[in-house]
């Protein structure tokens, strides 16, 4: 294109108003024609400066893992446990981004739980279906089973409906023992599935080998346990030849049971007593033996010496 054209072209712009004026030097200069390569910069740079506030906003959705779970303990929570791969949770995080904009003003706190990354929170928090929705006031924990909507939300923690609902109790609480050991198992369990997956693709074991494996290191683990609990089982409960016999101690007798010891001795000098008649009886039926037998003896003898 000519000089005269480009001018022309110019001019035209200017006097339809759509061409934008840069102050520089003080001075009112035309922006280049649209086959300058001025233009297509200046716009990229409007672009870029403008991509951040469009398309980077940061979410209001606080994340929470195993690491800081236990803030939740302390102030108004909603929590929400999804999935990835769930189209309900798909469904949902639209709403629930718009919910978590309203945070600040109702006082309250929106979180989200990935449960195929922790999967230690989804056994703390029995979690069985996706998406699931939990509100937390001050450590008490209520399942949410309303509509999901972000009207629904905000009327639920604005005219504090949650007080409607019986809080969960203690014994399954999320800091509860049991809570705990569940979520201990829960990670096992994520943890054994990792190592079964690495020894297949990384290690190129056959699932078999893998199975086998896994067999030995829990015969191994048994073992291991149960020489820990005999060891303790003896430690705390010795066998009885190995238990010091204690001396014998002469105590006093209470003053309630004398009368029965005196019974006792009673009846033990009974026992003697009658012991001793039988063994005097028994003494004199073998004197009266004897004597029969001599005057037996005796008797033949004396009929010969008379004879």
């Amino acid at each position: 294109m000519s000089r005269s054209a480009r001018e022309g072209g110019s001019e035209e712009l200017v006097r339809g108003g759509g061409a934008a004026r840069l102050l520089w030097g003080g001075r009112a200069a035309d922006m280049a024609t649209p086959g300058s390569p001025v233009l297509p910069v200046a716009v990229l740079v409007l672009l870029l400066c403008g991509a951040p506030w469009t398309h980077g906003r940061r979410s209001d959705v606080r994340v929470i893992t195993d690491e800081n779970w236990r803030e939740l303990l302390e102030g108004e929570w909603m929590i929400e446990f999804f999935a990835p791969w769930c189209p309900a949770c798909q469904n949902l995080q639209p709403e629930w981004e718009s919910f978590a904009e309203w945070g600040e003003d109702l006082e309250v706190n929106v979180a989200k739980v990935d449960v195929t990354e922790q999967p230690g929170l989804s056994g703390r928090f029995i979690i069985t279906a996706l998406p699931t929705v939990y509100h937390c006031k001050d450590g008490e924990f209520r399942r949410y089973q309303g509509p999901r909507t972000k009207k629904d939300f905000i009327n639920f923690i604005s005219e504090k409906e949650w007080k409607s609902i019986e809080p969960i109790s203690s014994w399954f609480g999320p800091g509860s023992v049991l809570m705990s050991s569940m979520s201990a198992l829960f990670q096992l369990s994520m943890w054994i599935r990792t190592c079964h997956n690495y020894f297949i693709e990384d290690l190129g074991l056959p699932v078999w080998g893998s199975y086998t494996v896994f067999a030995l290191a829990t015969l191994l683990s048994g073992l291991l346990l149960g020489l820990c609990m005999i060891f303790v089982a003896d430690s705390l409960f010795p066998s009885r030849r190995r238990r010091p016999q204690p001396f014998p101690s002469k105590k006093s007798l209470p003053e309630s049971s004398q009368p029965l010891k005196k019974v006792e001795k009673e009846h033990e000098a009974d026992e003697e007593a009658s012991e001793e008649e039988a063994e005097s009886k028994e003494g004199t039926n073998k004197d009266f033996a004897q004597n029969a037998i001599r005057q037996r003896s005796v008797g033949p003898s004396l009929a010969t010496d008379k004879s």
